[in-house]
């Protein structure tokens, strides 16, 4: 009897291990944008098409993968991301051979942020521009354990979560980084 309640708070450690492994691998999404609406103009320095590589996990080889950003209106952008893209596949965010929606910016303490919807989910990303090159960084699902019910509870929580981490919790699965201008 005893080593059957060991085996099974083994078990049960176990799964709540995995559980836990699970529900860090997907970006942060919400419903709510951090401005209710776009008020920021884009940056024609964005427009164009971004490509960087990506290690593919099952090949361990670097892949190609592009971001289109197009002028939706003078507030919003129309994006794409397309590559090899197998790997959101089991995350159910892919409609076809590439990942299409719509963005547009807010600054939280100097810092850029893009608020992307696809599929009616809201995700975070936050916009670096360096050097000629453009690092996309999704926030991570776990970045904070409070309940978001509004914009301004989503951007307290990210100007408190950036103010208080040494490195913040980006997806890094789903992160586009150093990417350079083709055209």
């Amino acid at each position: 009897m005893i080593i059957f309640k060991q085996m099974k708070k083994t078990v049960e450690i176990t799964l709540l291990f995995f559980l836990s492994v699970l529900l860090c691998a997907c970006p942060y999404s919400s419903s709510c944008y951090l401005d209710e609406k776009s008020i920021t103009y884009i940056d024609d320095a964005l427009l164009g098409k971004w490509v960087t590589h990506i290690k593919n996990t099952r090949s361990l080889r670097e892949e190609e993968t592009y971001l289109t950003l197009t002028k939706r209106t003078d507030t919003e952008y129309y994006f794409a991301i397309t590559g090899q893209l197998d790997q959101l596949r089991p995350y159910h965010v892919l409609v076809s051979d590439s990942l299409t929606g719509r963005a547009f910016t807010s600054t939280i303490d100097n810092r850029q942020f893009l608020n992307i919807t696809l599929n009616d989910r809201v995700y975070i990303a936050e916009l670096i521009l360096k050097n000629e090159k453009l690092s996309l960084l999704p926030l991570a699902e776990n970045f904070t354990a409070k309940m978001i019910f509004n914009g301004a509870d989503l951007r307290k929580s990210i100007e408190v979560h950036y103010k208080t981490r040494v490195h913040p919790l980006v997806d890094s699965d789903f992160c586009l980084r150093n990417m350079i201008k083709i055209n």
